[in-house]
């Protein structure tokens, strides 16, 4: 006679008559639920350990992850500013390039200056000393007639002193043309000052400018280490997916299997935790008798 579930359910307190062999069976069952619940935990516990190690594993990957993506944004940190750096030191260049032509084009016009101002003063002097010669024949001339001329001594004397006027005032015109000349010759020697100091202020900025290029190529060497680090340190994909089982779930009580048996979490077992999340154990349950293994 086999169990009466049903009616073992109605009154569980009453007892049934069951043959030997049906106890056998369930015996039989019950030992092999208990190896397979046995090897089930000796499976669940490796799977967790597993779990775990991969767990600091991905931890530890991440934190290395995480160091090496902010010694990126530094080192590109400092590469903008290097290159904000770089861009100001061009445009300072730029402007010193600019103020050196403005003062080529300066000297340019000052040597021009220059030139036509000698060449007047080559042209004043020679008029100077045409007329000093021409005076000096007049006073010549005038000394003969002074000589020759008793009764007009007055007149000549006044010649002569307008004579000699007008040789001093020309003798002061050719002092303030070479005082003039002086001065310019002195405002071309620091020109041409000004203009080594300009070729030592650009030769410093191209230096500067060297050195600023040599240390983007460092910066952008070191971008291109820590690029390939990061690519080494990126954590391996883990594909989705559960334990699976290739054997068919049977009720022990009842031997009812596929759709009959339905899987629900086990409250009462919590394996472990993701987060504050916990993570539950499973069990089956018999959609036909009721049996929860």
């Amino acid at each position: 006679m086999s169990i009466d579930w049903a009616k073992a359910e109605e009154k569980p307190d009453k007892k049934q008559s069951v043959e030997g062999r049906f106890l056998l069976d369930l015996r039989a069952k019950v030992n092999d639920l208990e190896k397979q619940i046995s090897e089930t935990k000796i499976d669940l516990t490796g799977k967790q350990s597993n779990l775990k190690a991969t767990e600091g594993k991905l931890e530890t990957t991440t934190n290395d992850l995480n160091s090496t993506k902010s010694t990126l944004d530094s080192t590109k940190t400092e590469l903008n500013e290097t290159k904000s750096i770089l861009e100001q030191v061009n445009s300072k260049l730029e402007d010193k390039i600019q103020a050196v032509n403005n003062l080529n084009s300066e000297i340019e016009g000052l040597k021009s200056n220059l030139e036509n101002v000698n060449s007047k003063l080559e042209s004043k002097e020679q008029e100077f000393e045409a007329t000093i010669s021409s005076l000096s024949s007049e006073l010549d001339a005038s000394k003969a007639q002074i000589n020759g001329l008793q009764s007009s001594t007055s007149e000549s004397q006044v010649k002569i002193d307008n004579l000699t006027s007008e040789n001093q005032e020309l003798n002061s015109k050719l002092t303030s043309t070479q005082e003039e000349n002086t001065k310019l010759n002195e405002q071309l020697m620091e020109l041409n000052n000004l203009m080594l100091q300009k070729d030592t202020s650009i030769q410093e900025l191209s230096n500067d400018l060297s050195a600023k290029e040599k240390l983007i190529e460092a910066q952008t060497a070191h971008l291109d280490e820590v690029e390939t680090e990061l690519g080494e340190l990126k954590p391996p994909e883990m594909g989705t997916g559960g334990f699976a089982s290739e054997e068919r779930t049977t009720c022990p009580m009842c031997g009812s299997v596929g759709r009959e048996i339905k899987q629900i979490e086990d409250k009462t077992k919590v394996l472990s935790y993701v987060g504050h999340i916990p993570m539950y154990a499973k069990k089956n349950v018999c959609k036909k008798c009721g049996y929860e293994f």
